[in-house]
């Protein structure tokens, strides 16, 4: 069963959490699907990624760049996994009905819009009733996430 990390985003958001984690993803040898809720959202992160430090990039494309099992993150508004990914990344309340083809799912949800807060609980109830491993990060006080749970 795939594992599924919640990251509730309260201190920061998704734009300065989302490259981080994806650093982590690359320094453990892995790849990586985005699902985000818009083509401006998914353009609006391929800038990001391109520019969030001045010390370098995350390489990554998209369905306008091509090549996908070339990218080691994929950025995508559908339910796809072209780049053979093991890590999948849930934004802005996507879903997948293909949970099954990643070790591991992140999801993070704005944790001050109390409707993807309660979307987040429905969906944490659906995956421990399906049997997935489970577990909930949240900031501390000085910005280092945290597992709850």
């Amino acid at each position: 069963m795939t594992e599924i990390w919640f990251y509730h985003l309260q201190r920061q958001s998704l734009e300065a959490v989302l490259p981080a984690l994806l650093e982590k993803v690359l320094a453990a040898g892995k790849r990586a699907v985005v699902m985000l809720g818009s083509e401006e959202r998914s353009e609006a992160v391929n800038n990001l990624l391109w520019t969030y430090n001045d010390r370098g990039f995350l390489p990554h494309g998209s369905a306008r760049d091509g090549f996908p099992s070339e990218q080691p993150i994929w950025l995508t508004t559908n339910d796809e996994n072209p780049n053979n990914s093991e890590i999948l990344v849930l934004t802005e309340g996507a879903r997948s009905a293909h949970l099954d083809r990643y070790q591991r799912c992140l999801e993070l949800f704005d944790g001050n819009d109390a409707e993807a807060v309660a979307s987040a609980r429905l969906r944490w109830k659906s995956y421990k009733e399906a049997g997935h491993d489970v577990a909930y990060w949240q900031q501390d006080a000085r910005g280092r996430w945290e597992r709850k749970g």
